[in-house]
């Protein structure tokens, strides 16, 4: 009986500990709106999304964001580039962290973390422990396109990934409807995207304050269970 209070107190613990990340931010005036809500802002590297951007707009997106009283951390998402590459920008910008899609060596991995950088990758449904990322994101894959897509990712994966001592990035379809089941699985990080979108590439502020009051209510239930 004490070993189970335990565990729910730890879950709950974590719960109530998890980060919101609004993920591919390309507006500038929906940045600074939304920079108070969040812990963290991606910013998406890749010509072919509809929510890419240039180096040059995210620093400047990111230095308006930086103005701020309480900015989030900011991520910087990439998928396949040269680590060279990726280095130069992140060093540029000032990421916090380095998220990355696609097939990275060992060697990508170790370099980004050296840069000093916070480091997540892709989940290949591997052994999360035989990285050495920080944290592993789990996201939705549909066909050749790594994540971004809206579509669910295997959840369950987030036990699997924090018994590894990686941090659990949970992404995939995430939404102020489902959010509180999200939060439930103890993930560190809840990674939403195309859900507060009106148009690929359009967030919406409104759509992002309605996710936000699920989840401190989510967190407010957790913590009355």
């Amino acid at each position: 009986m004490w070993y189970n209070l335990r565990v729910m107190q730890c879950e709950r613990k974590q719960a109530d500990s998890a980060k919101l990340k609004v993920c591919g931010v390309s507006d500038a005036a929906f940045a600074r709106a939304a920079a108070a809500r969040v812990d963290y802002m991606g910013f998406i590297f890749a010509a072919s999304s509809p929510r890419g951007v240039t180096p040059e707009k995210a620093a400047a997106i990111v230095a308006a964001v930086r103005q701020g009283a309480s900015p989030p951390s900011i991520v910087g998402v990439f998928t396949l580039r040269p680590v060279e590459e990726i280095l130069r920008i992140s060093e540029e910008i000032g990421f916090d962290a380095v998220q990355l899609h696609g097939r990275f060596s060992a060697e990508d991995v170790a370099a980004v973390k050296a840069s000093g950088r916070e480091t997540w990758l892709l989940d290949d449904g591997g052994d999360p422990g035989a990285t050495a990322a920080d944290g592993i994101l789990i996201d939705g894959v549909k066909g050749n396109l790594l994540g971004g897509t809206g579509e669910r990712s295997d959840w369950t994966r987030v036990a699997e990934v924090r018994k590894a001592e990686k941090k659990a990035i949970l992404a995939g379809g995430l939404s102020a409807e489902n959010i509180a089941e999200a939060l439930a699985t103890g993930a560190d990080v809840l990674d939403v995207n195309s859900s507060l979108e009106i148009s690929p590439g359009v967030k919406s502020l409104e759509r992002l304050d309605v996710l936000v009051r699920a989840l401190a209510a989510a967190r407010s239930a957790s913590q009355v269970d």
